[in-house]
């Protein structure tokens, strides 16, 4: 696991939100530069952070 979901750090929805929106973000920003390798790069690891975030988390 390279996340750990449950970590107290991820407990406020603001910060979760943050981490999934800023490497989305920065994989956008790098498909407009033209470095498609930086992009799925960024892109994998926003939607990792968004599934692990979201989707594997335990309930509060």
């Amino acid at each position: 696991m390279l996340v750990d979901p449950n970590a107290p750090f991820f407990r406020h929805l603001w910060v979760r939100i943050l981490c999934v929106v800023l490497p989305l973000a920065w994989a956008v920003f790098e498909l407009i530069m033209g470095s498609p390798f930086w992009m799925i790069l960024f892109g994998a690891s926003g939607l990792y952070l968004g599934y692990q975030l979201f989707f594997c988390r335990d309930a509060d």
